[in-house]
């Protein structure tokens, strides 16, 4: 606050001492004394400010501390219906012809190392199908700050459970022999897969428990009981597919899981078998979700997941169990 001008009136120059000279001192004292209070203040602020700013340290450390996996900002709606994620991303083509058990394809990876290293995701595509068809994923995926394999097959018409190993022999190779190995936790992984892909990730899920996510997309498979499977499993089916109808592939697939696991079904409303082959937000939105919590045991992806998401213009029904366990 500006201070009131208390100064005195300037006295003429003469001879003798100066009758006002005791009053300037005092005056100039009196200045002194509400500069060493301004100084104290200043001092007090700063270090009032410096304590928040410790706290805050503490608080940030903290938390990484309790979850060191935790990548990117606080999400919202907004940041896991985005077409991109705050990760710039980088990608590696792995040829077929330098790799066994499966058939090459596109490495996905966040550019920056400031962060750590990352979970990683392996994702298989449907029968006849080449990874073209679910490559919309490996952007989406990466740039929320994981490692994202899209591969091919060894041949298009590979069954599931053929998909199944190739997907976890991907994963073998992502994480020992890659270029992009020094940037993938081996311990935080999962699969994903479209059609027999999906049925494929039931396989490699019930082979592998150690997986921390599955999520199966309008996924075949002529086995519709997975009761040994202990990865969280998000199941998506849609409404309207005829090639693996939800009432004998998803919903069936996810009334096997055990009543224990962490598991969920959504089921997308107005969309087809081959809706997972085009970039959808649903599909993105609540993979993000799942991925984050359980492949990074990340709680703030949490509230996208419990309560159960209601049914919408996008969404036939969504089940699951909440809160979760893993």
């Amino acid at each position: 606050m500006q201070q009131p001008n208390r100064s005195l009136p300037a006295v003429p120059a003469g001879p003798g001492p100066s009758p006002r000279r005791p009053h300037r001192l005092t005056s100039r004292l009196a200045r002194a004394g509400l500069a060493v209070l301004l100084a104290a203040g200043g001092l007090v602020a700063a270090q009032a400010t410096g304590a928040q700013a410790v706290v805050g340290a503490q608080a940030v450390s903290a938390q990484a501390a309790a979850n060191p996996y935790e990548r990117g900002p606080a999400p919202t709606n907004a940041s896991i219906e985005a077409s991109r994620g705050s990760y710039a991303v980088s990608t590696t083509t792995v040829s077929a012809l330098s790799v066994s058990g499966f058939g090459g394809g596109t490495i996905y990876y966040p550019t920056s190392t400031a962060d750590g290293t990352f979970g990683a995701v392996a994702i298989s595509p449907g029968y006849t199908a080449y990874q073209s068809s679910i490559a919309w994923l490996g952007p989406r995926l990466a740039s929320q700050g994981f490692v994202v394999f899209t591969i091919d097959t060894l041949t298009t018409l590979d069954q599931p459970d053929s998909r199944g190993r190739q997907l976890l022999a991907a994963l073998d190779y992502l994480t020992r022999s890659s270029s992009v190995r020094s940037r993938i936790d081996s311990s935080r992984l999962g699969v994903m897969g479209h059609s027999m892909g999906g049925g494929g990730t039931l396989e490699a899920a019930k082979s592998r428990p150690s997986l921390q996510a599955a999520i199966p997309l309008t996924g075949w498979n002529l086995d519709t009981t997975w009761p040994e499977i202990k990865t969280p499993t998000l199941i998506v089916g849609a409404d309207g597919d005829t090639i693996a109808p939800v009432a004998t592939h998803s919903e069936p697939f996810y009334a096997s899981l055990p009543s224990t696991l962490d598991k969920a079904y959504l089921e997308l409303r107005g969309a087809t078998h081959f809706t997972p082959n085009s970039s959808n937000t649903t599909i993105a939105k609540y993979s993000i979700s799942w991925l984050k919590r359980f492949i990074d045991d990340d709680t703030r992806y949490e509230q996208f997941l419990c309560p159960l998401p209601q049914a919408s213009l996008t969404i036939t029904e969504y089940r699951g169990n909440c809160p979760h366990t893993s």
